[in-house]
């Protein structure tokens, strides 16, 4: 038996595709609906304000491990892969700490002979600007430099 349903002056109307959320009559008992009941779908799309990626908080992160972590090495070409790795998670697992929940977390980390040269570097992401950002910071001494940059894409 298909529901009847009434509108907001308590007429009978016919409808295609069931009842509104507001009242229905379903086999001689009216109930009325809500959007907000038990079980409701709660998903988020947005992040909060509050849980958003903060470029300022990362970056002040990437800092304090760079600083940490560098001060007084040397360069050692053999040695640079393990470093750029263990400052990339050590960076990544600082930011985990901070509270970035759902969102994705991306670091890049690059470590180089400081030679009195340039470097250039650019990074091309797509993403949505409302939820996602990054945050860089840049170390150097007389024997390196480090150039760290952290992602992160809210994970829908």
């Amino acid at each position: 038996m298909k529901p009847s349903c009434y509108d907001n002056d308590g007429k009978a109307v016919k409808r295609k595709y069931g009842c509104t959320p507001n009242v229905c009559n379903l086999h001689g008992v009216a109930r009325s609906f809500s959007f907000m009941d038990a079980g409701a779908n709660t998903y988020l799309i947005r992040p909060n304000y509050k849980d958003k990626f903060k470029a300022g908080v990362a970056k002040e992160c990437i800092r304090e491990i760079l600083r940490e972590q560098l001060y007084g090495v040397q360069f050692n070409p053999d040695e640079a892969p393990a470093l750029s790795r263990s400052l990339a998670d050590s960076i990544k697992n600082k930011l985990k700490d901070v509270g970035f929940d759902k969102y994705k977390l991306i670091v890049q980390v690059v470590v180089g002979e400081q030679r009195g040269e340039g470097v250039k570097m650019a990074a091309r992401c797509l993403w949505d600007a409302d939820t996602d950002s990054c945050a860089q910071d840049i170390y150097m001494n007389d024997s390196l430099f480090c150039v760290a940059a952290a992602f992160g894409v809210y994970h829908y």
